[in-house]
């Protein structure tokens, strides 16, 4: 343990990373490597966290465009990153890394109930946990319960993993002159309207001491790298920038 930079991480991964080139659903190529990434760190004896969102089934936020209630919406969004979770479980463990989903919602067919210290307890014995259902509340994202789930477990980072390499002043997709910023504070996160997790959840990481790293997930052993001491992505936290 003494080579890894941190004992306990929580993974926070977008719904829209498990879709691969497409825009919905599943594509198991891209499940098969996020979970050799995964299984790459625990190997390491890191305790791994996970948080995933729901985007590539459905978002809350689409209720509205189909005549739904938001709360609704909210919900559907939370049993959509469950349907990720169970994926995620079960491409763990054909691998053999013992793994739990637990949720914020009740649905003990096919997972357990979120209990802090059953988390935490699943996390000691070596078993990856996911932690799906976002919040269990409507109007919050899975950016602020990932948040939220890493300042109950203990966790030391949060590593948010994503689609791009960083985080960059503008979207470079769309701006050219889009700068890549090595390191940044929580503050200026804020005061710039930076999309790198929503309000709710930097101020919950400011508060703690919580420190979050965007990188790109697709890189090849782009997460053990970063645990192994590589320096990769973007740190935002309270003396970044």
């Amino acid at each position: 343990m003494s080579s890894v930079r941190y004992k306990r991480i929580l993974l926070k991964l977008s719904g829209q990373i498990l879709a691969g080139e497409g825009d919905f659903g599943l594509s198991p190529p891209v499940i098969t490597r996020v979970v050799g990434q995964i299984h790459s760190v625990t190997s390491l004896g890191v305790e791994v966290g996970i948080v995933i969102g729901g985007g590539n089934i459905f978002r809350g936020l689409m209720a509205g465009t189909l005549g739904l209630d938001r709360v609704n919406g909210d919900y559907m969004g939370m049993l959509a990153t469950v349907i990720n979770a169970l994926a995620l479980q079960s491409g763990l463990e054909k691998i053999g890394v013992p793994t739990r989903v637990l949720t914020a919602l009740t649905v003990t067919q096919v997972a357990e109930p979120y209990i802090r210290r059953r988390a935490i307890r699943h996390l000691e014995k070596g078993r990856v946990v996911i932690m799906a259902a976002g919040t269990g509340n409507p109007f919050f994202t899975t950016d602020t319960a990932a948040s939220l789930r890493a300042v109950e477990i203990g966790a030391q980072i949060i590593l948010k993993g994503t689609k791009v390499d960083g985080v960059y002043t503008a979207d470079p997709e769309k701006d050219a002159s889009a700068e890549f910023l090595k390191s940044i504070s929580f503050k200026e996160v804020l005061t710039r309207g930076l999309r790198v997790m929503d309000a709710t959840a930097i101020s919950l990481c400011m508060e703690n001491g919580i420190p979050i790293l965007v990188f790109r997930m697709g890189e090849t052993n782009n997460l053990r790298r970063i645990l192994l001491g590589e320096d990769i992505g973007t740190l935002v936290g309270s003396d970044a920038g």
